[in-house]
């Protein structure tokens, strides 16, 4: 299988903002990294932290399976590292389904994905 790393600065994502109400169906892999980023929001009182998640995702934009985290690197005890991780899985899914393309939905279904999500500076 196919394994995509999905990158986007954060200086590209304080531009853009949110994309909640998407008009437009994505039609690129970028497209789909910037929308799932303006989603990720991150607690606050973590500093100096990430999480790495892989998922797949359907045709329709939703999902196949839980997503997991792949690599973790949170500062702090326990709790941190679960929240930390817990607000990233949720930043995903409260974005989903995304309005994908046609194209691009036929190439994407079952492809893994994995992206990271940090805190600013990180």
């Amino acid at each position: 299988m196919k394994n995509i790393i999905i990158r986007i600065s954060a200086a590209g994502l304080i531009l853009m903002g949110p994309l909640a109400a998407q008009a437009e169906p994505l039609k690129t892999m970028d497209e789909v990294g910037a929308a799932i980023q303006a989603c990720w929001k991150f607690p606050t009182d973590i500093k100096n932290s990430s999480v790495t998640l892989s998922f797949s995702l359907k045709r329709d934009g939703s999902l196949i399976g839980a997503p997991k985290p792949t690599a973790i690197n949170v500062e702090g005890d326990e709790k941190a590292r679960t929240t930390f991780v817990d607000t990233a899985i949720k930043s995903l899914q409260a974005c989903l389904p995304l309005n994908l393309s046609p194209a691009l939905a036929n190439g994407i279904a079952g492809t893994i994905y994995t992206m990271r999500f940090a805190t600013p500076g990180n």
